[in-house]
């Protein structure tokens, strides 16, 4: 690998024809010339591209980049700071003011307490496909409903409230509705948490939400908090479930390995992760001037944290374009690293686990019902990567 000065002048978007897998060919190409490229953002600031694994994680670990949201400078204005509890763009004090009640919620073992509830879940999800009948859509009636189900309980969401709430996110998250509808999305999802949070304080239930009104945390704060756990607990994982699924039914003699021997499921959560990487980058701000694989970063200046590109790193994984469900994948970056590692990282691995377990045992013939080239991905403006639909058939 060569360690000639690489430039990336505009995101890439578009994934190589006939793989939907794989990141950006750019960005692959980006990566072939060395661990980080020049790049220019979509507002015309000038910053940079990091896809080598090793300085991804470095960047997440380096209290010298801000995840601070008026600090990005990608375009000719200012960005406001993020809205209270919103903790994903903030750093410490900040930060830490809002992750610290939350880490006890989400260990790994709270989580894996919660696996008899996933189980259940995920059981109904498959009952009432097999009820149905094939063929079906994997993304509305699996990959959606079990974490939406699940997050809602943790938040303490009712019943009657999830599937309203589960299609404003997929609005204001899914990059292919109109700038009017993201907004009308996005406030009647701020205004239903604001109902949310007044009811919990009123009246208490059993759920992290109603915990947390038990802390010097302002409404409003609760409900930013709410957003974020609702919006990434949702989405992310939903996507990991469609997409997971299409991966491995794609490739069939992986899928035959882990029907074989469900000892690998622990194995294929991880490899899936690695090789999807659905949040597909980050971005972070230099707060001083930082030497970075041989580079200056100046003082001011908008990194992009390319995850996709750093889990296909060939110095970290051998042969890293190939789903391995042998593969230890340990350290890929999916779920980020550092102070902003995702608290959701144990929920996420509990409802994989089971879910592709569950479904692969309960339709042991399942299949694409349509053409691969067929599947429709979501857009790539979507902050999360994954398929607008899935569909599936089985033997009955």
């Amino acid at each position: 690998m060569t360690e000639s000065l690489h430039t990336v002048t505009t995101l890439p978007t578009e994934r190589p024809a006939g793989c939907p897998f794989d990141p950006p060919a750019p960005l692959t190409e980006a990566q072939r010339h060395g661990p980080i490229s020049r790049y220019t953002h979509p507002g015309g600031k000038p910053g940079w591209m990091i896809t080598g694994h090793e300085l991804v994680r470095s960047v997440l670990a380096d209290p010298r980049f801000s995840s601070r949201k008026e600090l990005m400078n990608v375009i000719d204005f200012e960005l406001p700071p993020a809205p209270p509890g919103e903790f994903l763009l903030m750093d410490d004090p900040q930060h830490s003011r809002y992750r610290k009640p939350l880490v006890g919620k989400f260990t790994a073992r709270r989580m894996r307490l919660l696996t008899e509830r996933v189980e259940q879940i995920t059981a109904g999800r498959l009952d009432a496909m097999e009820r149905t009948g094939p063929p079906t859509d994997l993304v509305t009636a699996f990959a959606k409903p079990i974490p939406t189900m699940v997050i809602c309980e943790l938040l303490g969401v009712p019943y009657e409230d999830r599937d309203s709430f589960q299609e404003q996110i997929d609005t204001f998250m899914g990059g292919d509705t109109s700038d009017e509808e993201l907004m009308a999305a996005y406030t009647a999802t701020q205004e239903y948490l604001e109902r949310l949070v007044a009811a919990k304080r009123a009246k208490p239930t059993d759920d992290v939400l109603s915990e947390l009104t038990d802390s010097d945390l302002s409404d409003e704060e609760l409900k930013g908090i709410s957003l974020i756990l609702l919006a990434a607990g949702f989405d992310t994982t939903a996507n990991m479930l469609s997409l997971g699924t299409f991966a491995l039914l794609r490739n069939p003699d992986q899928l035959a390995a882990l029907r074989a021997d469900p000892s690998l499921t622990d194995r294929t959560v991880e490899e899936l992760l690695r090789y999807l990487s659905v949040a597909k980058s980050f971005t972070r701000t230099a707060l001083v001037d930082v030497e970075l694989g041989g580079r200056t970063i100046e003082a001011g200046t908008t990194v992009v944290l390319s995850y996709h590109t750093a889990n296909r790193d060939p110095e970290r994984y051998p042969d890293p374009h190939a789903l391995d469900l042998r593969r230890d994948a340990g350290g890929h970056l999916a779920f980020g690293h550092g102070v902003h590692l995702c608290l959701g990282a144990q929920l996420a691995r509990v409802e994989m686990r089971v879910a592709f377990s569950a479904l692969l045992d309960r339709f042991p013939t399942l299949r694409l019902a349509v053409p691969a080239e067929e599947v429709v991905l979501r857009p790539e403006t979507a902050d999360i990567f994954g398929v607008k639909s899935l569909p599936v058939t089985w033997d009955v």
